[in-house]
């Protein structure tokens, strides 16, 4: 069990704390609840976009890393459709290093068209080298336009067009901070060998004066269900053809969750799975081949994608799937084959506590979903997945008219 204590700053900040006596060094994970989601569908990339503002320097401190380096410090961010998330981990003495640097750049950042323009570069950069010059890269640019219609994860986190970036104002980026950068949208966990009340200081100390902001109740149209197939192919300079198959599921705080979960295991966890079993060992159909979920706040996306062998029909691949796919909507998995994919996820979520930083995340994610207390409790939720909930869900997800395909070819 993880030791919680919790607490909430009077301007809305909620903090998590995590007493770890086995580590000498300490992690602030602070998670603010805005991501792609929240963009305008004319500014996209937004959100990214200020993970990378945020190292530019605060209103009091021009140069964030080199005063985090002093300390002994390391930090790094991400940012997804549903959250951006910033992390340092430093030594236990030097934690109050952390809280100035974090809570100095949620108070105001130094904007400047200056370092607009510089951080502006390097996401455009970005873009073009992950993005647009790299095998495969455009996957989500490509795929999420034909798996949603409606809800904003239709475009990717890098933005729906490299022109929003591009046309960003210092005017805009200011109006993205202060509408969603506030303590009151934000998560503040510290963990390792620390005390409540020295945090519950600390806090107060440094977040405390930082005033309450106006943020908008999140109102995302809904994706309405799907009636019938989706389709798109494309040709590309790449080395073998691809496909890349999305059914829609249900969100992260939904119980059938973790069914979906485990059914992605089933299919492509390790070597001994259904779809490597089949269709990379014996049929020798594709050379990888993976399924996954997104894990979405919102109703996200169940994914299939593998590389065709050289000469394998685009068709021919794509039955060879359906007809795994199939098999779980008609037969119930074997129960030994369900333990199996159980114990794998159980001694990950166990070997990821060992990690201060992936525990402090793992926090931050569970308290900004209701309650930080519930990490607890995910082992038992995989557990209690049977067989057959595992069949009512591949029935209800794995129909024609809730896919969207990409078909991925190479012009050679």
């Amino acid at each position: 069990m993880i030791a919680i204590d919790k607490f909430e700053l009077e301007n809305g900040l909620r903090v998590v704390v995590n007493k770890d006596t086995t580590t000498p060094v300490a992690t602030i994970n602070l998670l603010y609840d805005v991501g792609a989601r929240d963009e305008d569908e004319n500014k996209t990339g937004f959100a990214h976009l200020f993970e990378h503002l945020m190292f530019g320097g605060s209103v009091n401190i021009p140069n964030y890393d080199i005063e985090l380096q002093k300390a002994g410090g390391e930090n790094n961010a991400f940012t997804s459709n549903n959250i951006t998330n910033y992390y340092i981990t430093l030594p236990r003495q030097n934690l109050e290093t952390a809280f100035w640097l974090e809570s100095d750049r949620m108070l105001e950042l130094d904007f400047s068209q200056e370092k607009l323009k510089i951080q502006q570069n390097v996401v455009i950069e970005e873009y073009k080298q992950r993005y647009l010059n790299q095998p495969y890269g455009d996957i989500w640019l490509l795929l999420r336009p034909i798996a949603y219609k409606v809800h904003p994860y239709k475009w990717a986190t890098i933005g729906k067009d490299i022109s929003h970036i591009e046309n960003a104002t210092l005017e805009d980026v200011k109006d993205f901070f202060y509408r969603f950068y506030a303590p009151n949208n934000a998560v503040l966990v510290v963990a390792g060998n620390v005390e409540t009340r020295e945090i519950e200081d600390l806090s107060n100390k440094w977040f405390g004066t930082i005033e309450r902001r106006k943020v908008a109740v999140r109102s995302l149209p809904e994706e309405p269900h799907k009636t019938s197939a989706e389709c798109k192919e494309v040709q590309k300079d790449v080395p073998f053809d691809a496909i890349y198959k999305s059914y829609h599921m249900c969100s992260r705080l939904d119980t059938d969750f973790y069914g979906y979960d485990l059914l992605s295991d089933i299919l492509s966890n390790g070597k001994s799975s259904r779809l490597y079993e089949t269709l990379v060992k014996r049929k020798k159909l594709f050379s990888e081949i993976n399924a996954y979920i997104t894990g979405d706040h919102d109703p996200g996306l169940f994914i299939i994608s593998g590389k065709l062998i050289k000469g394998v029909k685009m068709q021919v691949a794509a039955d060879a799937i359906e007809k795994e796919l199939n098999k779980l909507k008609t037969d119930l998995v074997l129960e030994y084959e369900l333990q199996k994919v159980k114990n794998k996820i159980e001694s990950i979520q166990i070997f990821s506590e060992i990690s201060i930083l992936n525990k402090a995340i793992n926090l931050a994610m569970h308290e900004l979903l209701g309650d930080a207390k519930n990490i607890n409790k995910e082992v038992e939720r995989y557990r209690q997945v049977d067989n057959h909930q595992l069949l009512r869900i591949a029935n209800k997800m794995f129909r024609p008219e809730n896919s969207a395909t990409l078909y991925y070819k190479s012009v050679n």
